[in-house]
């Protein structure tokens, strides 16, 4: 659970002093691991459930706040929008039937959440993006009004020194630019956590890296961003470039993201990782620190090294080195952060098991990573995951292969010796196994929800085949089906119940022409494409007209003047909406001015268009 009562640096001093407490933190943490402090022999598991919060009609609630008072647990806290929570589980010794015992932990906190919600008039979603988010639910209205995510959005934005700029290229692209932080609160995730031994705490920490990219491959299940389809697992591109505050200049510069696989494997002790995190991330947030660390080792108490924890929360590696103090013991973690929330409880604990297990099943060979493979390779299979989940391929030990066979070769057996290895009984294990190695040759979520929408979209505008993905993904859910079992959606007349917009409707695929283009050209464009309205563009690309047919019909077209342009034919004045505006009063304007067609507009750009082609499809809806 993140450090809420934080602040951006308000002068020199405060600064200096939060950076004299990171020192006086790292110290600390070298005089401990020297003197052999921390808890060892002894392995524990935990992790940490973010889950979205949806409305009736499948989008994205705002409820957080007031679901958090019904549950009153302490095992719930917010998250950065006003659509998420998050639960951290409580941690389990690793061993016998712990991973049965965080499932019915996870299902019990989560059917609190289910019954909090439902008395909000809202519904609880597992989803590494949810489908139904769109740019309206990226505004600062979303924002949780705590301090921390106060203060972390006006820092990074402070550091950026513009808006963020998201571009990621998929099936289709997605590019634009963005005022906040909030980007970021698209992703959910199922974050786990191992506790490792000091003096084995590099090797596993490497071996981590170098399984990340299969083990990613085996769950992705975010594949759509705002109606794009994009990555296999979006959500890897999407964290990054959400927060990304570095600079694009003339120079040639190697410089960290916030968000980072890493570029080398560690080295030293767990310290070296945090001395390489500080002198590569500048401390963006302070929070009241009373706490001298080395005064307190001096006086035989365990310090909690507060301005350490807070900086390595402000920054999110994929793997993330963890210090922790719990019942009065220090101990080291891991903590993988790639995993995405859902698609199923029994998913998620498969995920859990799979990677749990290939921690603890590392072969000796793999002890010293940088003898047997080069990082860039496992970076390298990272990205590869991210990108094409299961149809990847992959370098291991030298050898390019499909990911698909790695896993079943390779890996489960990997996975399999490691949790025999600490008492998982064999039919645990085989459960929980056999979900992985079912998904990687049926489907993962990602598959499911694309080959879902790609089908979905024949028939159904965009925006109804988000929220049937979204309806259908929480109906599995219920059931606890792992997604290999998730069936073929069939869609019907069951998604009546929400207030329309125009921008569930509009047509997005715009043809344009500019003011100046020959009108003969354009005309015949609409004749190619059998369509009745034209946007009409200057040269800045600013919407100045529109051209329908009608309006053409009656301006002598068959006249000869090949010189003719679009200007001198098109409607000057034109009548537009935006995506927020309710079908209704749409109609109602169409009707009244005896229109055809509006076009949508959002900041002065143009972003779509209403026919009424997609006012019959609502009609009938």
């Amino acid at each position: 659970m993140g450090e809420q009562k934080v602040q951006v640096f308000s002068n020199t001093s405060q600064k200096a002093s939060f950076i004299q407490h990171l020192l006086w933190d790292i110290e600390a943490l070298e005089w401990m691991l020297q003197n052999q402090c921390f808890e060892k022999g002894i392995t524990r598991i935990g992790a940490e459930q973010e889950f979205c919060l949806v409305t009736k009609d499948w989008r994205p609630a705002n409820n957080a706040d007031a679901i958090l008072k019904r549950v009153q647990d302490p095992h719930f806290t917010t998250e950065l929008a006003k659509y998420n929570l998050e639960i951290n589980l409580d941690p389990v010794v690793l061993k016998g039937d712990c991973f049965h015992r965080v499932e019915q932990q996870l299902k019990m906190l989560l059917e609190k959440a289910k019954i909090a919600a439902k008395e909000e008039k809202s519904r609880v979603l597992l989803t590494g993006i949810l489908p139904t988010i769109s740019q309206n639910h990226l505004k600062l209205d979303y924002i949780t009004e705590r301090p921390r995510y106060l203060a972390l959005n006006e820092r990074l934005m402070s550091l950026r020194g513009s808006h963020f700029y998201l571009h990621l290229m998929g099936v289709d692209e997605l590019s634009i630019q963005h005022n906040s932080v909030l980007f970021e609160a698209c992703n959910t995730s199922f974050q786990l956590h191992l506790q490792i031994d000091p003096e084995d705490f590099i090797s596993s920490f490497n071996w981590a890296q170098a399984i990340s990219g299969p083990v990613l491959a085996s769950c992705a299940n975010s594949p759509l961003l705002l109606g794009r389809e994009l990555w296999s697992e979006t959500r890897v591109a999407l964290f990054r470039q959400s927060i990304d505050t570095r600079h694009i200049s003339l120079a040639l510069k190697d410089q960290l993201p916030r968000v980072s696989f890493g570029s080398k494997w560690a080295s030293g002790s767990i310290s070296e990782i945090y001395k390489d995190n500080i002198s590569q991330y500048k401390p963006i947030l302070a929070s009241e620190i009373d706490e001298n660390a080395l005064e307190a080792l001096q006086k035989g108490t365990i310090p909690k090294l507060k301005a350490l924890s807070l900086h390595n929360g402000t920054i999110y590696p994929w793997n993330r080195a963890c210090y922790g103090v719990g019942d009065g013991k220090t101990h080291l973690r891991i903590e993988n952060r790639y995993i995405p929330s859902g698609p199923s409880v029994a998913d998620e604990m498969a995920n859990f098991a799979f990677w749990v297990g290939l921690m603890k099943g590392r072969p000796k060979k793999f002890d010293v990573m940088a003898s047997v493979m080069d990082f860039k390779e496992a970076k390298a299979n990272f990205i590869k995951a991210a990108r094409y989940g299961t149809e990847a391929e992959m370098i291991w030990e030298g050898k390019l292969q499909p990911v698909k066979r790695l896993i079943q070769e390779v890996f489960l057996p990997i996975a399999q010796q490691g949790l025999q290895s600490v008492g998982i009984p064999e039919e645990t294990l085989q459960y929980y196994l056999g979900i992985i190695e079912e998904r990687i040759h049926v489907q993962t979520g990602s598959q499911w929800l694309v080959r879902n929408f790609r089908n979905l979209k024949k028939t159904e505008k965009t925006d109804a085949s988000l929220r049937w993905l979204t309806r259908e993904t929480y109906k599995n859910q219920k059931l606890n089906l792992p997604v290999h079992q998730w069936k073929k959606i069939v869609p019907h007349k069951a998604l009546k119940d929400f207030t329309p917009w125009v921008g569930h409707f509009m047509s997005t695929r715009l043809l344009t022409v500019n003011k100046n283009d020959l009108a003969s050209l354009a005309t015949h464009i609409m004749q190619w494409n059998n369509i009745h309205h034209m946007p009409v563009e200057d040269e800045k690309g600013k919407l100045c007209g529109l051209l329908t047919w009608r309006h053409v019909t009656k301006t002598n077209l068959d006249l000869p003047n090949p010189s003719r342009l679009v200007k001198d034919i098109m409607v000057t004045e034109v009548i537009t909406v935006t995506a927020q505006t309710p079908m209704d009063e749409a109609i109602t304007l169409m009707k009244k001015h005896t229109i055809g067609c509006l076009p949508v507009m959002q900041h002065e750009e143009l972003i779509g268009i209403i026919t009424l082609n997609d006012v019959m499809k609502y009609n009938d809806a």
